[in-house]
């Protein structure tokens, strides 16, 4: 019976703290979308997929204009990428 006079306070204290965290959690929205962050991670996956493949073609084939790799060279950012 003593046991009970300790275990009911310690439980009810549990409980809202329980409540508090879960109170917090709603007011700082991280329920708000529960389906969205799954498909970021598939869509990144593609996206960077897709802009390296291109990448890569550019380097190969020329400029994203067709205009080949040794006549594209321009000043700027990518001047280091650039026959010298």
């Amino acid at each position: 019976m003593e046991t009970l006079y300790l275990l009911i306070p310690i439980s009810v204290a549990l409980v809202f703290l329980i409540a508090i965290a879960f109170w917090w959690s709603l007011r700082n929205g991280q329920f708000d979308d529960l389906e969205g962050p799954a498909y970021r991670i598939l869509m990144d996956d593609d996206r960077s997929s897709d802009l390296s493949s291109q990448a890569s073609e550019n380097v190969t084939k020329g400029g994203p204009d067709g205009v080949p790799a040794s006549d594209s060279c321009r000043p700027g950012p990518a001047a280091n990428l650039c026959d010298s």
